[in-house]
């Protein structure tokens, strides 16, 4: 009873208009006054919270791509796949995938990547007689590998709240992720072949291939730095996002010269809104997952879906259908910092490995993203197409519908995320 009562107060506060963070910080620090705890405890968790060196990465990554997006690097690395695949069957379609996936590796963050990939892709797109609904859907769903293809943002701050390895988390999200660009590439190209409609593009000339290739190495090299930095354990992931910041920063001014005073202090200003958004929320969560802990929230119902679902397949499934629903009221990171601390110790007693249940809460996050009314990357996609909110929804269903084939995958194939993380 108290569980239910909990959660219709938390409802409550946000369909009234309270943002994420101040409920579930305001929800916390009542519970802890009513549970005759301490209320020193809420400014004790916050600081505790937001005083973890592995946060730093949040801004530092939210800055680099805020730097690539206002340089234009989008536009270069767009021209550059397009030059190479562009000829295909859909060749727009998959270009904009694979310039999703690309730049997913540098940035971390699913708004960048659709903001980014989006203003290039669109226009291009619907020019070449690509259906609307269908470019809308593909760049809303393709922003989510910014999530999914590490460095990811989510992954920190699961990672930070469950006291698991990171890099771990970043090694385990490249099968996945990759195997989820293969499906949407599939999808793409029989989409193409199905409806007919487009206009395909001339294959490029060499020429034309090492000129655009040229202007997208300095982005593919600084991805390269991040990752191969990051998974020789050279440098931590704050110091890759640091070191990835300062780069981008040297592309976009040194090389391709098109950042101004005027989009760097937009760039710098838009970093720090997010960043701020993002760490009251954590500092919110933080105070509401230190109350529902003390009210020994978790391990009942821990125990109550240990004892009612038979199976770890039914955990999934029921678990799937909790956070598509939580999905339609709650954003990204709300849903991991609410949901992780509940569900990960029933998903543990069941034999689930954490870095494994990680890469399913990312994925299931991802379909939060594309998911009406809060999905945030509806609202990008919107907002750069200058359309409805309900065309782009329309076109993004068989995207979410192949990233629940992928969490299906990666159930009947858990090496999908462990093999690399721990065999490589």
């Amino acid at each position: 009873m108290t569980i239910i009562l909990i959660l219709v107060a938390l409802f409550v506060l946000l369909l009234l208009g309270v943002p994420v963070a101040f409920a579930l910080g305001g929800m916390g620090l009542a519970m802890l006054i009513l549970g005759g705890f301490s209320p020193l405890m809420a400014p004790q968790s916050i600081l505790s919270t937001l005083d973890g060196f592995i946060l730093l990465a949040v801004p530092l990554f939210l800055l680099m791509s805020n730097l690539l997006l206002k340089g234009g690097v989008g536009r270069d690395l767009f021209a550059a796949v397009q030059a190479w695949v562009g000829h295909w069957p859909g060749g727009l379609a998959v270009a904009t995938i694979l310039s999703c996936a690309l730049f997913a590796a540098i940035s971390g963050s699913s708004v960048a990547t659709a903001a980014t990939i989006g203003t290039v892709a669109i226009p291009e797109m619907i020019n070449r007689g690509y259906e609307k609904k269908f470019v809308y859907g593909l760049l809303a769903a393709g922003g989510t590998l910014g999530i999914l293809i590490p460095p990811s943002i989510p992954m920190i701050v699961y990672g930070f709240v469950t006291e698991q390895s990171v890099i771990a988390l970043f090694l385990a999200g490249i099968g996945p992720g990759l195997l989820l660009v293969t499906l949407f590439v599939l999808f793409a190209m029989l989409h193409a072949r199905l409806s007919g409609t487009y206009t395909p593009v001339p294959k490029a000339t060499m020429a034309e291939r090492m000129s655009a290739s040229k202007r997208a190495l300095p982005s593919v090299a600084l991805a390269a730095l991040v990752i191969v930095g990051l998974y020789s354990g050279a440098f931590t992931p704050t110091e890759a996002a640091a070191i990835g910041s300062a780069a981008a920063l040297a592309i976009v001014t040194l090389w391709l010269r098109t950042l101004t005073w005027v989009t760097f202090w937009e760039a710098v200003r838009e970093s720090a809104i997010t960043t701020a958004a993002i760490l009251l929320i954590v500092a919110g969560a933080k105070v509401f997952g230190k109350a529902i802990a003390l009210y020994r929230i978790p391990q009942d119902i821990s125990a109550f879906l240990t004892q009612v679902i038979d199976g770890p397949i039914m955990f999934i499934v029921v678990v799937s259908l909790v956070l598509l629903l939580m999905g339609l009221v709650f954003e990204a990171l709300s849903m991991i910092l609410i949901m992780t601390p509940v569900l990960l110790p029933a998903a543990m007693g069941l034999g689930f490995d954490p870095i494994w249940f990680g890469i399913y809460m990312v994925i299931m996050v991802e379909c939060a993203l594309i998911t009406p009314p809060v999905g945030l990357n509806l609202y990008v996609i919107q907002s750069v197409a200058r359309t409805t909110l309900s065309n782009v929804a329309r076109g993004v269903w068989p995207f979410l519908i192949l990233m629940l084939v992928t969490v299906g995958v990666l159930y009947a194939f858990p090496q999908l995320a462990l093999y690399i993380p721990f065999q490589w």
